[in-house]
């Protein structure tokens, strides 16, 4: 894993950390824009400054310091697509790197909040309209940076705070359909595959096969990419994926009852 840090004059360097054991950092959830977003061989190079795209990683690294994390994770720029296993890697770890992030920061383009507005959170009638249409609510990959990680702030283009995952609850319920139990930090496992499967069911992705592949870490399953193989064998690999999981659980459930059951009947003679 990739960390960005950032340094003295509007530059940032890239950190190689253990997968394991990583620094508390900030990670930023967004939408890509076409031909705008920063890549891992721009950033090296120091080049893509006039992209908009530049402009969230500021954002994201000015943030960062504001909550004295020294570190944070940009998916466009801290991942080489280029290599096919770092790739494969990431997406099958991107759940997990939700879920440790100290704070996920949600970057809004498409909601605006007028200058004079200095307490976005407690005028909400300035931006409600266009937060309930954001186009982050439609994009597969959102939805586990949603519920992946502990606390999730939204802001608008300009880098205001709107609020949490928590004070805009309710919102994002109307607007998603997903409990406020999930929302809340409930473990998914609470919740079965089928309902899991909706919340993604309205939601789009560029590529197509990455409307199923977004779902793994929902489901805490690892698949390896195949880019081309169409959405029903995609789909078909993660059922598949999702019943051994289910088989290995209930394996181990099944062997700690049995384990146990000596002790019992020791304790319970009436029972043997």
């Amino acid at each position: 894993m990739r960390l960005l840090h950032r340094l003295p004059g509007d530059t940032f360097e890239l950190t190689s950390v253990d997968d394991d054991h990583p620094p508390p950092y900030a990670i930023l959830s967004h939408t890509w824009a076409e031909d705008q977003e920063i890549t891992y061989e721009e950033l090296k190079a120091g080049r893509g400054r006039d992209k908009t795209g530049f402009d969230k990683i500021r954002f994201c690294g000015e943030q960062a310091a504001v909550d004295r994390l020294h570190y944070f994770w940009v998916d466009t720029c801290c991942i080489d697509t280029s290599s096919y296993v770092e790739h494969s890697t990431a997406i099958n770890s991107m759940f997990k790197w939700y879920q440790r992030a100290s704070r996920c920061y949600v970057y809004l383009s498409d909601v605006s909040v007028p200058e004079l507005v200095t307490d976005a959170s407690t005028m909400r009638v300035t931006w409600a309209s266009a937060f309930r249409c954001s186009r982050w609510f439609t994009r597969g990959w959102t939805l586990q940076e949603l519920l992946a990680p502990p606390i999730v702030e939204f802001f608008s283009r300009e880098g205001k705070l709107l609020g949490s995952k928590i004070s805009l609850k309710h919102e994002i319920y109307d607007i998603t359909g997903i409990p406020l139990r999930a929302l809340g930090g409930q473990s998914l496992a609470n919740f079965s595959v089928e309902e899991r499967m909706r919340w993604v069911a309205l939601r789009t992705t560029t590529v197509k096969e990455d409307i199923v592949y977004c779902l793994l870490g929902l489901f805490g399953v690892f698949l390896p990419l195949i880019y081309g193989e169409g959405i029903p064998n995609a789909r078909r690999r993660l059922k598949e994926e999702i019943q051994k999981h289910r088989d290995h659980n209930d394996n181990i459930s099944t062997k700690k009852v049995e384990r146990s059951l000596p002790i019992i009947l020791h304790q319970c003679p009436t029972l043997s």
